[in-house]
């Protein structure tokens, strides 16, 4: 399947805030590498460190949410996109630019496993993987209408799972930019908005057997940010059930987290 076919209070929910304090504790245990934090305007911190867990996006309008169709980008609201500025720090990691300069991850490199065990012994399936470099496709207007604000997608790559008992639908996209300020920048408004700036989930295709849950069912948005790359994660119920709230989400962040750390060595130079 292609893509074609498809005021915040200080310290509390401002999620770059969160996200720093978490990169402060990370910090602490991993003395031999640091994260970044500094910026104008916006936060911005540089995804450096190693084995970092990124802000998933806890903070206001988070978490199991009933929103548009995750399977169709959604229409044009007509506002305009709000203007993002975003700086790198004065003290960014001198490795930035040659891991700027390795060639997005392919496909293939985010997710190498048709079978995926998780830490907590859960087992998913790939049911679909499409991929494309006109990243606006798999988006809702909104988010693609921030894209043109910065230098742009390099690649839009997105994987469907399910449990083993074919009930749970989870689309894991990576999102890689030119820019760390671009990936970012998607960051920030994904995190205060999750609605609003989403990627699109995918349909099941024909061949997997699986029903394509219902418009409007109610969906769990989670999203990480490596060094060049937002790695978002939507789950639903494929016969678009509304409870199950905890199971469902417990999915959507162990898969996200597992996508995370694959995308997150590769940009490091680690693998």
């Amino acid at each position: 399947m292609t893509f074609g076919d498809q005021g915040i209070p200080p310290h509390t929910s401002d999620p770059y805030a969160q996200w720093v304090a978490e990169q402060e504790r990370i910090r602490k245990r991993h003395r031999t590498r640091r994260a970044v934090a500094a910026g104008t305007g916006v936060v911005l911190v540089a995804a450096i460190a190693a084995g970092a867990v990124m802000y998933a996006g806890g903070g206001a309008g988070d978490g199991t949410t009933t929103a548009a169709p995750l399977t169709s980008a959604t229409a044009d609201s007509g506002a305009p996109a709000p203007s993002v500025t975003i700086s790198l720090p004065s003290d960014a990691p001198t490795a930035l630019p040659s891991l700027l300069a390795r060639p997005v991850i392919r496909p293939e490199q985010a997710f190498p496993q048709q079978n995926v065990r998780l830490k907590d012994g859960s087992r998913h399936h790939r049911v679909d993987l499409a991929t494309t470099t006109d990243c606006a496709r798999g988006m809702s207007a909104e988010l693609a209408a921030l894209l043109e604000q910065g230098k742009g997608c390099v690649r839009l790559t997105a994987a469907l799972f399910t449990d083993t008992e074919r009930r749970s639908q989870v689309t894991v996209s990576v999102l890689s930019f030119r820019r760390v300020e671009d990936a970012a920048a998607v960051f920030t408004m994904a995190s205060m908005d999750p609605v609003t700036y989403q990627v699109v989930s995918l349909d099941p295709p024909p061949e997997a057997g699986l029903p394509t849950a219902p418009p409007g069912s109610a969906g769990v948005f989670r999203r990480l940010m490596t060094v060049r790359s937002v790695v978002f994660a939507n789950g639903q119920w494929g016969d678009g059930a509304e409870t199950g709230e905890d199971e469902l989400t417990r999915q959507t962040e162990g898969l996200l987290q597992y996508v995370n750390e694959t995308v997150l060595a590769y940009e490091q130079g680690d693998t």
